[in-house]
Order: structure tokens, then sequence, then C-alpha cells
């Protein structure tokens, strides 16, 4: 990813995008194969600036440490909890000392004040916080000149590390899409993390996708409440979820087929399929009330539709063309939910980056 050019010398600048599962999303956290890529509508950017002391400077919106009143308080925590951006940028940088110290890689002397910025809506599945990580540990790599000694494919990780030390339980898919950018195939088969220590990620033509929309409610706060005991059924061997969880991953490997011959009506039935397993699996407490009524929307015009992420906005395709999007989107403002057509954003990799994934 290039840094972006700012007047100020010195100055480094990153941004990260949202991404969205396309398909095979959750199995990235059970040995499993996903695609996702990242879009141009939401992104995250963060600035490094040379400075005396390391600084982590708050958002004045996002870390709010002031407010108008006790009730004014109690409505940001229940809205958007506790946190904003700052202990992500701390954690990376945590997490980026920490690899290059053990992988024996000296740093440059020197500080630096990290700030960011951000449009992606939270609680939405598209990403928000990894993307203020993964523009973060850009401007690291660019400043202290090190990005030819940190492999691409050891990046997601890095990300993901960061995010585990706050308590934010994922999988690799979304860090991959925002490490990548475009359209990436991933394969997380336990033989590939064993063996390689991360996935096998493939870069695709971002000309394969067809046009796609995103829903999204802009007040997300009656999502799912009720904890998962997927993950937990995983791994005491339920043999109901280890079969859904493969027939999910075998989904991302027959949607690469489908979208290299252009199946587009194949690809809508996989997506569908992709959400009713989840569903099945996971149960409409913890899907939430809210998830289920934007896929209900969708498919209520005939549009093929499934989680962008573990919920919060989802991912529509109209396979019968315009006059079905334009169905969708009435079908949408009545329900009151935001809808919008997706911009694919292309790799972000060039150079060194381009050259390392390519060896």
């Amino acid at each position: 990813m290039e840094a972006e050019s700012n007047a100020s010398p010195g100055c480094i600048e990153h941004r990260a995008y949202a991404r969205v599962g396309l398909l095979g999303n959750p199995s990235d956290v059970y040995f499993g194969r996903t695609i996702s890529f990242s879009i141009g509508n939401f992104s995250a950017s963060v600035r490094l600036e040379p400075s005396e002391n390391l600084v982590i400077r708050p958002h004045p919106k996002h870390d709010l440490v002031s407010f108008d009143s006790l009730r004014h308080l109690v409505s940001r925590l229940q809205n958007e909890g506790y946190y904003g951006g700052v202990r992500l940028l701390m954690a990376i940088c945590n997490v980026f000392y920490k690899y290059c110290s053990d992988k024996n890689i000296k740093l440059k002397e020197g500080n630096f004040t990290l700030s960011y910025e951000t449009n992606i809506p939270r609680q939405a599945g598209l990403s928000g916080s990894s993307a203020i990580v993964c523009a973060a540990l850009n401007c690291l790599l660019d400043f202290y000149k090190v990005r030819h000694l940190v492999r691409v494919q050891i990046r997601p990780d890095l990300i993901l590390s960061a995010e585990r030390e706050l308590g934010i339980i994922a999988g690799l898919q979304d860090r991959v899409a925002q490490v990548y950018g475009g359209l990436v195939y991933m394969d997380f088969s336990k033989e590939n993390m064993d063996k390689l220590g991360h996935g096998v990620y493939t870069p695709m033509d971002i000309k394969l996708l067809p046009p796609l929309h995103l829903i999204y409610a802009e007040n997300p706060s009656d999502s799912g409440k009720v904890h998962s005991t997927v993950r937990k059924r995983w791994l005491d061997g339920d043999k109901f979820i280890i079969s859904s969880m493969e027939k999910v991953a075998k989904i991302a490997l027959d949607g690469r087929e489908a979208l290299t011959k252009r199946n587009h009506s194949e690809l809508a039935k996989l997506m569908d399929s992709n959400f009713d397993l989840r569903r099945k699996m996971f149960g409409d407490g913890v899907l939430g009330a809210l998830n289920i009524q934007m896929i209900e929307t969708a498919r209520s015009v005939g549009a093929a539709a499934k989680f962008t992420g573990s919920g919060g906005a989802v991912v529509a395709f109209c396979p019968k063309g315009p006059e079905q999007v334009k169905l969708l989107e009435d079908a949408c403002l009545k329900a009151g939910f935001v809808v919008q057509p997706i911009l694919v954003v292309p790799s972000v990799l060039a150079g060194d980056d381009l050259a390392m994934i390519s060896s």
C-alpha cells in the first residue's frame, strides 16, 4: 500500500478500507475458506508525524472523554461501548515492537505522533477496528523502513494479534482483505496453517464481481445479544457444527469457480446457502432480529443476501438487474435501512509488497 502524499515533511499517511465477506465466512476461524474484498464506501486512515515524544492522539469524536451530562455519557456507552481507536493504535505499536524484537529487526531511533480518522459505521460488520490497525501498521512499516522485512502474508496475523490483546474475537479473513485489498480467495486449511504459519491467499480480478449492494442499519444497537456456543461445540467435536462449517468452506471453493465462469445464478445460490447454514448453526437469538430483517428485506424482492461479517450489514446481489435493484432500494427505504452500491477497491499491493507475494 503506497503512502498518501502530504505536504508535512516526514508525515506518513495510510488508508485501509472496509471489507465484505462474500462467501465462506465464518469458516476462516475453523480452518475453512473464504472470498472477501475491500470496498471504497468506507475507510479508516492513520497519520504518523515525527515528534519529540511518542504520542497517540485521541480522536475528538471516537475517543470522547468530555460529555454534556451523565445521560450523554451513558447513552454514548450504550451505543458505542467504552473504547475508540486509541487502544487499537497502542496495541499495534506493542505487537509491532515485539515482533521486530523477536525477529531481530533493528528499529531506528525517533518518535512520532499517531492520529486517525474513520467513517466506517460501528457495529456494522465491516471490520472497522482492523482497518485502523491495518493503516497504522503500514505507517509503522514505512516510518521504520522495514516493509521489506515483514512479509505480506504475516501482516494479517500481526493485526489480529493486536486486536486479540484487546479481547476482540475474530478470524484472519478481514485482515487479509485489508492488507491485500481487492478480491481475495483465502484457504485456511489446517495443513496450510501448520506448515506455513498462515493461510494461502490468492488475489482475484475484481472485474469478476457482478454489481453488489450494501445494506445496513444506521442504529444497529438491537443486533444479536445472545452469546454463541458454536466455537465450543466445534472444539467439542459436535458433528453438526463440523459438517456445517465444512459446507460453508466448500461454498467459497464453489464460489471461486462460479466467479471465474461468471455464473451469477450459481453465485446467488451460494450466497443464500452461506447465510442459511450460518442461521442453522448460530440460531436467531445470536444473529439478532434486525440482522435477520435485513436479509429478509433483500430476499423479499428476490435478491440473494448474506452477512458481510458477523452481522450488522448485508451484501446483496440482484441477478435480474436494474429493475430488481430498484425494488431492493424501495424495500430497504420502507424498512428503514440504508442501501448503496458497493464500490470495490482494487488491490493495494505494489512494489516490494507485490514482489513479495509473487516470490
